[in-house]
């Protein structure tokens, strides 16, 4: 039987995602485990993305196939207590067999968030990154940014482009073509939040984007310059990575 699963996380102590021959500290790896204890054979985790050490999940979705007399929620039950109490699974049920979480999905979602103010919520402060205009030391309040050049600039990366400049693993050796949706950019009075859909990103791309889109906001950037990146394809020309702290997947959408 095919079981899909949507786990949420706190990536903090972890590795990744994605199984390491070097570590087994990764979300993956602790998925697989448990469910090769409950089946008394290995068991294949399959996630709908990589997410990079560090980075968190709402919404991941992964599946793998299994022969077992528990029920969907026995098995839901199963997991949530021998898992990592910062690993959870918030959803399951049995799918077709051609059912495969990142093949079939149709766009994924992601979100950056940024910490305006010097004294993080001490809840809040793993899933987000604190952003000053000089060091942390200084005391600096949040540098103002150009909200409208960061929403013109975003505005380029919509649709199908070649995302080369965006990747950060520069011995990636498959396509770079990816298909952007929608960036959101919104301000609260605590926060800046980035909001990326699109159908796959390349390792490290949104936080690269998020880095690129900040030295716009704070004008040492044009918002034109993003189309002479594109066209570059160089990772050099695009901006700085920010921290994976700030990083969650929010959700993997199916058709």
């Amino acid at each position: 039987m095919n079981y899909r699963i949507r786990v949420c996380y706190d990536g903090t102590r972890y590795h990744g995602w994605q199984k390491q021959g070097n570590s087994e500290n990764t979300i993956q790896g602790r998925l697989e485990n448990v469910l090769s204890r409950a089946a008394g054979r290995p068991v294949e985790v399959i996630g709908a993305g990589r997410t990079d050490a560090g980075v968190h999940a709402l919404g991941q979705t992964a599946n793998f196939h299994l022969d077992t007399d528990l029920s969907p929620e026995e098995l839901q039950t199963y997991l949530n207590t021998y898992l990592p109490e910062d690993i959870g699974v918030s959803d399951i049920e049995m799918v077709p067999e051609r059912f495969h979480s990142r093949y079939s999905a149709h766009s994924k979602i992601y979100r950056y968030v940024i910490s305006k103010d010097k004294a993080v919520n001490i809840f809040e402060r793993k899933t987000m990154w604190a952003y000053y205009e000089t060091d942390l030391a200084a005391g600096a309040p949040f540098k103002t940014l150009n909200l409208p050049a960061m929403r013109a600039a975003a505005s380029c990366l919509i649709g199908k482009h070649d995302f080369r400049c965006f990747c950060g693993n520069k011995h990636f050796k498959k396509s770079t073509a990816r298909t952007i949706c929608r960036i959101d950019i919104e301000e609260s009075a605590s926060t800046l939040a980035f909001t990326y859909e699109g159908d796959g990103f390349l390792p490290y791309m949104v936080r690269i984007m998020t880095g690129t889109l900040l030295e716009i906001g704070n004008g040492s950037r044009s918002p034109e310059s993003v189309r002479a990146i594109l066209e570059s394809g160089l990772r050099e020309e695009a901006g700085m990575m920010v921290p994976a702290r700030g990083l969650t997947l929010v959700r993997v959408n199916y058709d």
